[in-house]
């Protein structure tokens, strides 16, 4: 684990190089690979993030989007200045084609950032989704849960610990949550209909399907397929966060059989598993 002195060296690295990449001291070049992993939260996004950022042929960055006033980075060495505060609010498609999709080394060959369905839907921002679909060379990395229970579980452990991801990989089992009926369908069912729309958006764009649940069971296997998708070679690529909960549905939800047996017969009723 690196010192609090060497990540600010690292980060002070990052911001010089990144400098003299924009004035043309240092060689650089934009013929990479551009990508999106598009999705929702807690399907398992930081982990593939983390995957592909332990190559070292890709830089790939976080949520860009995820709140008006903010840039998600989510990368040391990356900040956010007034100038490129206007940029991302005046021309949020200029700001992911100069600032995401900037120079990088030579040795960088795929670049890319996390894209959420709910993201960049204020008036300002939603005209970047208009720049990415009509950017076609841009490769879809689309990830998806099948199991959406355990994903909106997930998410409300998220909101309740406020514990995001689990870096360390020690045990994180909280107390069992109840959940409700009607907000376990309206997020099944609003899910899918954002999946299909969203694949429908991006029809003219290479798309990678993606299952958090291939991904955990056999990451090795399954990046073999993404960076064969993004032209890059073969690297034995590592985890960067670990699962937060082992415990089964069973036991994490309060009223697991109540809602066990109201989603009998239902499309979602194989999302209950023991």
């Amino acid at each position: 684990m690196m010192s609090k002195i060497e990540k600010l060296v690292k980060i002070s690295s990052t911001a010089l190089h990144n400098l003299a990449l924009d004035a043309g001291i240092a060689p650089g070049h934009t013929d990479y690979v551009r990508f999106l992993i598009l999705g929702k939260g807690r399907t398992g996004s930081n982990f593939l993030r983390g995957l592909l950022a332990s190559h070292p042929q890709v830089r790939t960055f976080g949520e860009i989007f995820r709140r008006p006033g903010a840039i998600g980075w989510d990368t040391p060495g990356y900040f956010q200045t007034p100038r490129l505060l206007d940029l991302i609010q005046r021309d949020p498609g200029r700001f992911v084609e100069e600032k995401v999709f900037r120079r990088f080394p030579p040795s960088v060959r795929a670049v890319g950032f996390k894209l959420f369905y709910h993201h960049a839907q204020d008036e300002n921002w939603r005209p970047v989704w208009a720049y990415l679909q009509q950017r076609r060379e841009i490769r879809i990395l689309h990830l998806r849960r099948w199991n959406m229970l355990k994903a909106l579980l997930s998410l409300k452990r998220a909101l309740r610990t406020d514990r995001w991801t689990n870096t360390g990989g020690e045990p994180e089992e909280e107390p069992p949550l109840t959940l409700d009926y009607q907000e376990c369908l309206d997020t099944f069912t609003r899910t899918q209909e954002r999946e299909r729309a969203l694949a429908a958006f991006f029809a003219d764009h290479p798309l990678l399907d993606i299952r958090y649940e291939d991904l955990a069971r056999d990451y090795r296997g399954e990046m073999r397929r993404v960076l064969a998708f993004l032209d890059l070679e073969d690297y034995a690529v590592q985890p960067m966060t670990h699962k937060q909960s082992h415990r089964p549905l069973s036991e994490a939800i309060a009223n697991y059989a109540e809602l066990k047996r109201r989603f009998a017969g239902t499309p979602w009723e194989d999302f209950f598993e023991v």
